[in-house]
């Protein structure tokens, strides 16, 4: 059972795979978004008050601080590996002209390795470039038994700031993960990591996107308080979350130089095994390709 500092620090709804949560009673996947109860919707129109200018400052200034603060509590035992990308997404492991060819990644904002480490050991002849906003987690890839520089090559990366043809050259990159980690970042800085990232990406790969949707639980436990602006809120750690709607999505893809391919929400029911309560999930997954060839 999660740790009650470990609840405190981060909001219990936000572990997308830990312990407090059984496997989906159910899942599929919809156009439209879910509807909300009368209550749900009643919280969401009182909830208006704005965190202050002088702290959403504080808060973007320390947001690697936070994160790194995040992985010195939590190590690496915070969120599950997650064995379910090749599933979802075929591309990390079809998107190959050869069986020859090496197919590259990049996974970026890669945590301690969650879901880095699974795609290796499912398919060992892979390349991954993997970076993360904090040095911290980055360490704990480092620190892993199971990295190799041969088959990785794991380093710090702001992708707001960093160039990362710093690190990987251009137009080298099969495909590209994004996996819970647009969320965290500021929503006036999102455009300039999908720009980082379509520079190193070869002509038609893609990126494959899953993160938080508009109405998930997540959102709608936020206290009052908490709330930075439209879909925006910081959680008790000073970690940020954005929720997701499509069209947020595709207009923010499609306004860095990128065709969508997929873009489609994730409604799951799930149960919450300490609280005993069923909740709704909503996830969005996409898959938005870098032109001139077909991925």
């Amino acid at each position: 059972m999660a740790s009650k500092t470990e609840e405190n620090t981060h909001e219990s709804c936000e572990k997308e795979s830990s312990e407090l949560w059984s496997e989906p009673l159910s899942q599929r996947k919809e156009n439209e978004l879910r509807l909300l109860t009368f209550e749900e919707a009643e919280k969401l129109q009182n909830d208006r008050d704005l965190v202050s200018e002088f702290k959403q400052l504080k808060l973007e200034r320390e947001a690697q601080k936070n994160w790194d603060l995040f992985y010195k509590r939590n190590s690496t035992n915070f969120f599950k590996d997650r064995h379910w990308t090749t599933r979802e997404f075929e591309e990390l492991k079809a998107c190959r002209e050869t069986e020859q060819q090496r197919l590259i990644i990049l996974e970026a904002g890669c945590g301690v390795g969650n879901c880095l480490f699974p795609l290796l050991e499912e398919d060992p002849s892979l390349f991954v470039y993997a970076c993360d906003f904090s040095p911290r987690a980055v360490d704990f890839v480092k620190q892993n038994p199971s990295y190799n520089a041969e088959t990785c090559k794991a380093f710090q990366c702001d992708l707001t700031k960093d160039d990362l043809t710093g690190n990987i050259p251009a137009n080298s990159v099969d495909v590209s993960t994004l996996i819970f980690v647009l969320s965290a970042v500021h929503p006036d800085k999102m455009h300039l990591v999908l720009q980082n990232i379509h520079k190193v990406l070869k002509p038609g790969a893609c990126v494959l996107f899953r993160d938080y949707g508009l109405y998930d639980h997540a959102m709608l436990r936020f206290k009052p308080g908490s709330k930075l602006g439209e879909n925006f809120y910081v959680r008790q750690d000073g970690t940020r979350s954005f929720f997701f709607t499509k069209d947020y999505l595709q207009c923010l893809f499609k306004n860095t130089g990128f065709e969508e391919m997929s873009n489609e929400y994730v409604l799951r029911e799930t149960v919450n095994k300490k609280e005993d309560l069923c909740v709704p999930r909503v996830f969005i997954q996409s898959k938005f390709c870098k032109p001139n060839k077909q991925c």
